[in-house]
């Protein structure tokens, strides 16, 4: 996932939990960067439209922001419940981290039809029979 699109989707988490204003601090906490660069990249979303920042206030994503950290999020969902119900993951959440961003939709409509599917044998979505 690209450096963007992790501040993005880390705003958007922390917003959805603790409403916004989101501060620096707590975003560069989550990312585990230093306050001046969580400020850089903040600078960088908000000359991109993503999100409004505040001195001393914080940040909010702006209607785009919001927009694109929500897709993000469903599709970051959706590649980590495969990666832990169907390739049985152990750090599925990181590993979806990874590659989220290089998921194109039609990938990411696919995983969800195989996540939905009944299973035939009972195990997890998408296994066969070969492989109970």
């Amino acid at each position: 996932m690209s450096m963007v699109n992790h501040y993005l989707l880390t705003v958007y988490e922390l917003a959805e939990t603790a409403g916004e204003p989101v501060s620096t601090g707590r975003i560069a906490s989550s990312v585990g960067r230093s306050p001046a660069a969580t400020t850089e990249m903040v600078q960088r979303l908000e000359t991109q439209g993503l999100v409004d920042h505040e001195p001393y206030e914080g940040v909010r994503l702006t209607a785009a922001g919001r927009d694109r950290a929500s897709e993000l999020f469903d599709r970051y969902e959706t590649v980590c419940r495969f990666f832990d119900e169907v390739l049985d993951i152990d750090d599925h959440r990181r590993e979806a981290a990874a590659v989220v961003g290089t998921v194109s939709p039609a990938v990411v409509t696919r995983l969800e039809a195989t996540l939905l599917a009944p299973t035939q044998s009972g195990g997890s979505p998408g296994a066969d029979e070969s492989t109970q």
